[in-house]
């Protein structure tokens, strides 16, 4: 149960939200650019049948969309050719996901929310076009630079710092690491995490390498093995100890 100043802090929130009347006009134009976004990010181009699949609509209605963005100067694109954000498109994009990971870092710091619970929330706050609104989250954090999966907060311009983590799957039998990220933040994995303990900052010791079929034990905490398939390992980013991310 929620303690009575964070239940207080919880009321502001969602009668502020309830209040604003500055909700950007095409929600689907910002999740077009969140997803060429992302995408981009992990493959480095993104064709229109990709960003359909990602989006869960037709090729036809993925195609039009991608046409209004680039009457706007979002993206470039040109048929049969991948599909180009522009650096108008990238802040644009950039800033969507600050708030996103903003608002997921406020509802777990501030709220008591799990790590788990907070997406679903944050995918419509996200949409709020309210610069102090969000400024002022920000401050009351005391500046975060990460969101509660370990992924790095946009600044105000719409940068991203690039941390560098390493999979958990490339460490070595006898290594000892930090967990400091995730590969996945669904719903379905984090729940999985939660069940075996497994938080962001947890000292992890890889005890075994399987080369069979290259999953791992590891220890941690008051663990002293804990069997992770080759899957899990890929979604666990690390750090060694001394790094300054």
């Amino acid at each position: 149960m929620l303690e009575l100043s964070n239940k207080f802090i919880l009321s502001i929130f969602f009668t502020y939200l309830s209040t604003q009347i500055l909700i950007m006009a095409s929600t689907t134009e910002e999740n077009y650019l969140k997803a060429l976004f992302n995408l981009s990010n992990e493959q480095g181009e993104v064709n229109i049948s990709e960003l359909a699949n990602q989006l869960q609509v037709s090729m036809p209605t993925a195609n039009s969309m991608v046409k209004n963005l680039q009457k706007t100067g979002l993206c470039v694109y040109e048929k049969y050719k991948p599909v180009l954000l522009t650096p108008k498109g990238k802040k644009e994009a950039a800033l969507i996901i600050r708030k996103h990971r903003l608002t997921e870092m406020f509802l777990v710091t501030k709220m008591g929310f799990g790590w788990e619970e907070v997406h679903a929330i944050a995918e419509q706050v996200e949409h709020i076009h309210a610069p102090k609104f969000f400024e002022r989250m920000d401050e009351m954090m005391g500046f975060p630079t990460v969101d509660p999966h370990g992924s790095p907060i946009p600044d105000k311009q719409g940068r991203i710092q690039d941390l560098r983590f390493k999979n958990l799957s490339e460490a070595k039998a006898g290594q000892e690491v930090i967990l400091a990220a995730l590969a996945d933040s669904s719903t379905e994995f984090l729940e999985y995490l939660n069940s075996r303990n497994l938080t962001l900052g947890t000292e992890l010791k890889v005890v075994s390498k399987e080369a069979f079929d290259q999953s791992m034990v590891i220890s941690y905490g008051d663990v002293e093995k804990e069997t992770l398939s080759q899957k899990v390992c890929e979604k666990l980013l690390v750090k060694t100890f001394g790094s300054e991310e």
